[in-house]
């Protein structure tokens, strides 16, 4: 599984010219999913991208200090199978990206265990398969990137 992490001001997705999901100051959380993901992907991502320190301590001082729980901010997950495109020539192959009939009902347990692991009400998502326009303020810009499975050397 592979996560693009961003710290935003705010974020939105939009499908067909309605809102659909906004957040607030958080993280923008991009995801694609591998043909060979299992829970323990899922598990792995959930807990990192919860746990990473991208947001300032004002009292402290230190500038990656506290997470998007500690700071009570929200995360918007955005299914985005492009992330395991690969280019052959100048055309993108998808191969290896998970099957949409496979994808979507993994996609829609991870976004279930970040609202577990997290809190339902600050956790949003897009809508898996549809075209969306995502909408982001990126805070600093901070953009982090996270695979679950690292490649053997």
């Amino acid at each position: 599984m592979r996560a693009v992490v961003q710290r935003v001001a705010s974020a939105s997705v939009e499908v067909e010219g309605n809102t659909v999901s906004a957040i607030g100051p958080g993280l923008l959380v991009l995801v694609g999913l591998h043909e060979s993901d299992v829970d323990s992907d899922a598990d792995y991502i959930c807990r990192k991208v919860l746990n990473m320190r991208l947001f300032p301590n004002e009292e402290t001082g230190k500038t990656w200090d506290h997470s998007v729980v500690q700071k009570n901010y929200e995360v918007l997950l955005v299914s985005q199978f492009t992330l395991y495109g690969i280019l052959k020539g100048n055309k993108p192959d998808f191969h290896v990206a998970m099957p949409p009939e496979k994808a979507k009902p993994f996609y829609a347990s991870l976004v279930e265990k970040f609202q577990k692991a997290y809190k339902q009400d600050a956790v949003k998502d897009g809508v898996f398969g549809a075209k969306m326009k995502v909408n982001l303020v990126n805070d600093g810009p901070v953009t982090m990137h996270l695979d679950s499975a690292q490649p053997s050397k």
